[in-house]
This record gives C-alpha cells, structure tokens and sequence, in this order.
C-alpha cells in the first residue's frame, strides 16, 4: 500500500491528542511505522501545500476575521531535534525548548467556522525573520495572493507594534490586540506625561466605553481606543483598536474573544 499526503493530512485532522507516527501506523493495515518515517524525511509539507488542501473548503465571508497566534511545539527532551530552540511558551509561562510556530487563521464571521490557512516555523537562525516579519508576510498573502475578504485582524500583545498596525491600517482594515500593561500611553492629548497602560485612571464612562490615547512611538496624528476589559477575577486585558467608533467595552471584548472561542468546527 502507498502512503500519501492525503493520508497524513487526514490523520492530523482527525486525531489532535496523540499524532505520533506509532499511533498513526497502528491504524493503517499495511502500513509500517518505517514507512511513514521514510516519507515524512523525504517530503516537504508546506504553507502551500496547506492552502491548496484547504482553499476548496473554504467559505469567505465579507465581516471574516483573519487571526494570528503562536505557540511552542514542546521537545524539551529532543535536544538535537532541527529548528528546535528556547523560547518562551505562553502555555508554559517560561522558556522551554521547542519548535515555534506561528499559524493564521480565517474565521468565517457569519457562521463562526475557522480553517488554518497558513503558518511559518520561527527559525531566525535559519532564515533571518522574525515573528513580525512572518505575520506580516501571512497578512499580505491573505490581502493579495489569496485574495480572501475579511474586515478584521486579531492578534496578542506580541504583535502590537506600530509597523504592523501601520500596515494593517494600509490595507483598511480594523485590528483589535491587547496591549502589555507596561506599555507607554497618553490619554491626555499631550498635556501630561506618558505612563504605563496600567497606571491609566478610568472613570465611569472610560470603562464602558473606552478612551482615546495615543501609544509611545507612534505618530504623533496616530490615535487608537483602548479597553479595559475583565477577562476573569484575577486578569484584566487592555485592548487597543484602530476602530475609533467601537464604544461598548463589551463589543470589543466579544471581538477579541473570537480569538479563545471561534464557533463551531473547521471541516
């Protein structure tokens, strides 16, 4: 029996817990743990070998969300494993070593389905590019090559820098990502000195409809509104949108969770 791509591709959709190559080889009749090992070293499973399986399923919707988000392939007991280095993991909370992965996905805004339509390994050693330089590579391939619409970018914190939402404001769209509490802002239009987003004062009406503050390093015409938004007892977000016309905390809260809960399931 041949194994192919299909086989693998399928497997990987049907199984999210256990995804070695002894659990996959224990389901196939013919098919030898050997054999699969042998072609995963001989084949290339790339970013567009993902879009071409995934763009026929795909259904575009003019209000999508396009979302980016990272993680760390854990191998903190595969030293000599290729691409693998410390680096902090948000599931860990602390550097561990492993594989960096940085996916974007579309998230039908209608319907609440989701498809990983691209991803890059975080290898700078190898290539030279940084988080930075692969989102906003995966952002323009979503605007141009793949020509998908969508109305809305949603990122974390490591994200929000002033290029990347430069480039997203070029492309007119709408970006929503919390903001790390020791970043610099202004809400007082330049008349008092920037401080950290949680040293901010919020009365009453900032928190249910956000403020107008501008960031550190950004243009000084460059304004965006912020969010004090409770995510749970003991954490607290501040969300910054380029959305100057959002002014319901909990509209912007509900954007930004369909990054934690997209509804309904990917095909």
């Amino acid at each position: 029996m041949s194994f192919t791509k299909l086989d693998y591709c399928q497997y990987l959709l049907s199984t999210p817990i256990n995804y070695t190559v002894t659990n996959l080889a224990e389901h196939l009749e013919g098919i030898s743990h050997d054999r699969i090992n042998r072609y995963l070293r001989g084949e290339k499973l790339t970013p567009r070998l993902l879009w071409d399986n995934v763009k026929a399923l795909l259904q575009p919707c003019q209000n999508a969300y396009v979302l980016f988000d990272d993680t760390v392939l854990d191998k903190r007991y595969s030293t000599s494993i290729d691409l693998s280095r410390r680096q902090y993991s948000g599931n860990e909370h602390r550097v561990i070593r492993g594989i960096g992965l940085i996916s974007c996905v579309y998230v039908n805004g209608r319907t609440g389905q989701f498809w990983v339509i691209d991803y890059r390994l975080y290898d700078p050693a190898g290539d030279g590019q940084s988080k930075l330089d692969h989102v906003a590579a995966m952002l323009d391939g979503v605007a141009y090559s793949k020509q998908l619409p969508f109305t809305t970018v949603l990122m974390d914190s490591w994200y929000a820098t002033q290029k990347l939402m430069a480039q997203i404001d070029q492309l007119k769209k709408l970006y929503y990502c919390p903001l790390k509490v020791n970043r610099k802002v202004d809400d007082s239009g330049g008349s008092a000195p920037y401080v950290r987003v949680d040293e901010l004062v919020w009365n009453a009406q900032d928190l249910q409809q956000g403020k107008q503050i501008k960031i550190r390093g950004f243009p000084k015409d460059k304004k965006v509104k912020l969010f004090r938004a409770t995510v749970s007892t003991h954490r607290t977000e501040f969300v910054a949108t380029n959305d100057l016309t959002q002014a319901d905390t909990d509209a912007a809260q509900d954007v930004c969770d369909v990054r934690w809960k997209p509804i309904g399931v990917s095909p």
